[in-house]
């Protein structure tokens, strides 16, 4: 290769260099801004094929799809001064580069932590006006509706930032304050577990004294029922002795005295001693009773 083919490579390469530097290209995704010794000297460069002064001029871009940023959990104390841990995002786009640039110096991450602190300072105050019950459930898209639009207002002046949304994604106690809940909590259910086992045993030793009571009170009518019975029965068999008496006295004497023999000598170890010339030894002496 001789020496005009290498000035000649040289300066093609050269020449390349020079338009490649020349030339950039902007996403359909993003908008750019040119800066010339820093300086700005054109914004929201939109999207194709675009020409700048090599060396001198710098061309950024920036990403103006929706992006979302995740806020770490921060603490809030509600009107009542009860704390809560609260986790949220926020979904933003740049509409201004202009005003971004000018804003963040086109650094993202700036832009987020500037957001992360206007939303910050939006929810301690929103949280401070509102009960427990109200951000948790009873006003929480109210509330979210409201900062949205107040740090709306604010960022697109500002910053050349949208807000797009805000939301919370959880709401929860603290770990010191959630255990002292859960105490309380199983405090209040052990008192009422309390309440309800002696209610029980009230309502046991009610039903145990009146179930004695009843008890006392049947067996009582039961007996005075066996103790008519059995008087009536005594009666009925004193009534049938005298009259078998009346009939037969003479066999009826001889019954008794026998049944009076079967139950003295019912065991063969019994013995007794008594005067063989008395009442009770007639029928024995004598099978006619006869003295």
């Amino acid at each position: 290769m001789g020496p005009k083919s290498i000035i000649g490579l040289a300066g093609a390469l050269i020449v390349l260099l020079v338009v490649s530097s020349s030339v950039y290209i902007v996403p359909e995704t993003h908008r750019g801004v040119l800066l010339r010794f820093g300086e700005l000297i054109e914004s929201n460069i939109q999207a194709g094929l675009h020409f700048k002064v090599p060396v001198i001029d710098e061309a950024l871009m920036f990403d103006v799809r929706v992006l979302t940023t995740d806020m770490p959990a921060r603490q809030y104390l509600t009107v009542e001064k009860k704390p809560l841990d609260v986790e949220s995002y926020i979904a933003w786009q740049i509409t201004d580069v202009d005003t971004f640039y000018r804003a963040t110096g086109g650094d993202e991450l700036r832009a987020e932590n500037l957001l992360a602190s206007r939303v910050d300072n939006g929810l301690r105050n929103e949280f401070g006006v509102r009960t427990m019950h109200e951000v948790v459930s009873g006003e929480r898209d109210e509330l979210m509706n409201q900062l949205t639009e107040n740090v709306n207002k604010m960022s697109v002046s500002e910053f050349g930032i949208k807000v797009l949304d805000i939301r919370v994604k959880a709401i929860e106690l603290p770990r010191d304050v959630s255990q002292n809940v859960y105490r309380r909590m199983a405090t209040e259910r052990e008192k009422l577990a309390q309440e309800f086992r002696s209610s029980g045993r009230e309502a046991a030793e009610g039903i145990r004294a009146d179930a004695d009571r009843r008890s006392t009170v049947i067996l009582a009518e039961a007996f005075s029922k066996s103790e008519k019975i059995r008087g009536e029965g005594d009666g009925e068999a004193a009534r049938i002795y005298a009259d078998a008496y009346d009939r037969d006295k003479e066999f009826f004497s001889f019954y008794r005295s026998l049944t009076a023999y079967q139950n003295a000598f019912a065991n063969e170890d019994d013995f007794m001693v008594i005067d063989s010339s008395g009442d009770f030894m007639k029928y024995l002496k004598d099978p006619q009773g006869a003295q």
